[in-house]
């Protein structure tokens, strides 16, 4: 993550030059664990002059889309409101929270919801105790396709496509565990579509090892993903395997249910 910010502020985006483009920019300039950015880091990640920066920074503190305190940026609430009006993703946090409470109760373990977001995944919702795992998840954080259990069900289930782009690409290693080289991962992505789910064992964190499964929407397509994460030394994979696939299919009923009686 850290490296494609630096490779962005080196090397912008083509679209840039445009007020829209160095908007994305500037935004796109917080990662997953950055509460708050000075406005010198904000140009210096986004490539975007300072006087730029601060310029467009008033207009996105009016808006609501960046707040300040002090002298540095956080991203606003706007932006989370903004986020919850998007049909898809709301209907699937729906669909999905009550059964990943069930899940929760039923494992103790850290419970995770998750889209495709280019070649990462986004998580949209999570469920999870005091003192659980905390990183490197997180609500609305993203993670690579590759390593993770919600984003090798997204390869394995998903079109031959994004498997080719995910090849074409670097792997970013996480752990000394994480699957370096696309043999490997083709391996793993034929072992997850013969069993109906993936596995991740210490390929983000160590000492952890997740399973997922994919949330199939009314026409047959990978909507998303729900996961267990749990510490290597207590994890029963067949058991999350098994409570995964029964949600699963009651997820895909709720979401086939909301969809044709128009919810919104």
């Amino acid at each position: 993550m850290r490296r494609d910010l630096e490779e962005r502020a080196v090397r912008p985006d083509a679209g840039a030059n445009s007020v829209l483009g160095k908007v994305q920019l500037i935004l796109d300039a917080f990662g997953p664990d950055d509460e708050h950015l000075s406005l010198t880091e904000l140009s210096r990640r986004s490539g975007v002059a300072k006087a730029s920066v601060h310029r467009l920074a008033q207009e996105l503190l009016q808006w609501g889309v960046l707040e300040r305190r002090g002298s540095d940026y956080w991203l606003g609430m706007r932006l989370f409101e903004i986020g919850q009006r998007v049909p898809r993703q709301r209907i699937l946090r729906e669909a999905a929270r009550p059964y990943m409470e069930d899940l929760y109760h039923a494992t103790n373990e850290t419970i995770h919801l998750a889209v495709l977001d280019g070649l990462h995944v986004l998580y949209l919702e999570k469920v999870s105790g005091h003192g659980q795992v905390s990183r490197p998840s997180r609500v609305a954080g993203r993670m690579p396709l590759h390593c993770t259990a919600t984003g090798k069900v997204f390869l394995a289930f998903g079109p031959p496509s994004l498997v080719d782009e995910v090849m074409a690409t670097p792997f970013e290693r996480l752990t000394p565990h994480t699957v370096a080289a696309p043999g490997i991962l083709v391996q793993e992505l034929t072992r997850a579509r013969a069993a109906g789910y993936a596995v991740e064992h210490e390929q983000t964190r160590i000492g952890y090892l997740s399973v997922a499964i994919p949330l199939v929407g009314a026409t047959g397509a990978t909507m998303g993903a729900l996961s267990v994460t749990a510490p290597v030394f207590r994890a029963d994979v067949d058991k999350y395997a098994g409570l995964l696939a029964m949600v699963s299919r009651r997820v895909t009923k709720t979401i086939t249910a909301m969809s044709s009686s128009g919810h919104s």
